[in-house]
């Protein structure tokens, strides 16, 4: 699977990249984080993994959704983030 992981920091890449070495999955690592205007940067993948930080609101989850987008993972505690009722 090929996932756009938004939101790094190097600390992140090595602790994912150390975890995924059992599964393969491709992890395209993104400095940036996950906005309307960066949506774009996920085309090709198959899931997201966002942070904390990362807006996932009704115009971001269609836009994933139009983009193919068929999973969110978050790596955070909460789920505030992201609009539920979309």
């Amino acid at each position: 699977m090929r996932v756009a992981v938004f939101g790094t920091k190097a600390y992140d890449r090595r602790f994912l990249t150390e975890a995924n070495a059992a599964f393969g999955h491709d992890l395209r690592f993104l400095e940036a984080r996950l906005e309307p205007a960066t949506v774009a940067l996920a085309q090709g993948c198959d899931a997201i993994c966002v942070f904390v930080n990362d807006s996932v609101d009704a115009a971001v989850l269609e836009a994933l959704a139009a983009g193919g987008i068929r999973l969110i993972a978050l790596r955070c505690a909460g789920f505030n983030n992201v609009d539920l009722a979309a």
